[in-house]
């Protein structure tokens, strides 16, 4: 099976009213573990990472190995996606590498701190999308401000709530295949000072905006539930983590049904990683081969990717994917 775009796994899965996971991934390692889960559950998948934010020295270098070990699982439907591209140049870059899918952050300048306003954001998210569909690949854009940082700390980056109004014309404006909508999440491994209800989880923006944008898919982003367990496991082996609340599951099977398709997750299986490989030292002082300790660390991220497929609805849907072809540059 060839790798497909984010519209065509998106369109199955609002066929199927489920979501798909799309993973965080920093090193080809995470990105086996992601892969054999799906393939364990029979899932479409979507892979993805950010620039700049790997653990190998070249974005090129790690993109072009990721397409290489994606197309290895060609019995499973694998979306790669670039996640947060800051600037059209990193869009172009992982389009080139074979990425089948990028998303372009217009909602913040390219110092990645200030405010971008809404026409700022349409002009960068159209280029985008413009570029990107003549090639053939999807684009996913994001309206409002979601909280917190890609490398797990906190910040104080102020959340800025999607605006139906606003959803509506920038889709219209843009042509995206997808749209992260902030609906109060946060990335990250500092979420919620206490368990979120409807005061600072607004669920109930989803449906809304689902309603007024009906051809294009919706995303949610900083979903990680940050179990406490995993949270006491790290801190119990040399970890520093605070305590924080994340977005229940429950929560995220909803928003299923109320019409988010794509449901990023990194930190949740990071934590999972995370916590085993901490384990794993403190349990053998003597170990100086990193290979141990990635492999404890890659069993149960791969464990904790497994369990959210089918929390989100995924798990067993690959069939609809069969027979699918490879999306091919317009005019190819």
């Amino acid at each position: 099976m060839p790798l497909i775009t984010l519209r065509q796994a998106l369109d199955a899965a609002a066929a199927g009213a489920y979501g798909v996971g799309a993973f965080n991934v920093t090193d080809l390692v995470q990105a086996e573990a992601v892969l054999d889960a799906a393939r364990t559950t029979d899932s479409p998948v979507i892979v993805q990472t950010i620039a700049g934010a790997s653990a190998h020295g070249s974005d090129e270098a790690y993109w072009e190995a990721l397409v290489h070990l994606a197309r290895r699982y060609d019995d499973i439907p694998v979306v790669l996606h670039l996640d947060h591209g800051a600037t059209f140049d990193d869009c172009a870059r992982a389009i080139a590498a074979g990425f089948t899918s990028v998303m372009i952050d217009g909602s913040l300048l390219e110092d990645r701190v200030t405010h971008a306003s809404f026409d700022e954001n349409v002009a960068v998210t159209r280029r985008v999308v413009e570029y990107a569909h003549a090639r053939g690949v999807s684009v996913e854009g994001e309206l409002g401000t979601i909280g917190g940082s890609e490398d797990g700390g906190a910040t104080v980056k102020e959340i800025v709530l999607a605006d139906p109004d606003d959803a509506e014309r920038f889709v219209a404006a843009t042509g995206v295949d997808a749209l992260a909508v902030a609906i109060g999440t946060s990335h990250g491994a500092y979420k919620f000072t206490s368990p979120p209800d409807g005061s600072v989880l607004r669920m109930d923006l989803i449906a809304e905006i689902a309603a007024r944008v009906p051809g294009t898919h919706l995303v949610m982003h900083g979903s990680s539930s940050l179990p406490a367990d995993l949270r006491e496991e790290i801190n119990a082996h040399g970890g520093a983590l605070p305590e924080s609340w994340g977005v229940p599951e429950d929560e995220k099977a909803r928003s299923t049904k109320l019409g988010i398709r794509k449901i990023n997750q990194g930190m949740d299986s990071h934590m999972a990683y995370i916590a085993a490989a901490r384990r794993f030292l403190a349990e053998n002082g003597m170990a100086a081969d990193p290979a141990p300790f990635e492999r404890a660390g890659r069993q149960a991220m791969e464990q904790m990717v497994a369990d959210r497929m089918h929390v989100f609805g995924q798990a067993g849907q690959a069939y609809r994917h069969r027979g699918v072809r490879e999306p091919v540059a317009a005019g190819a």
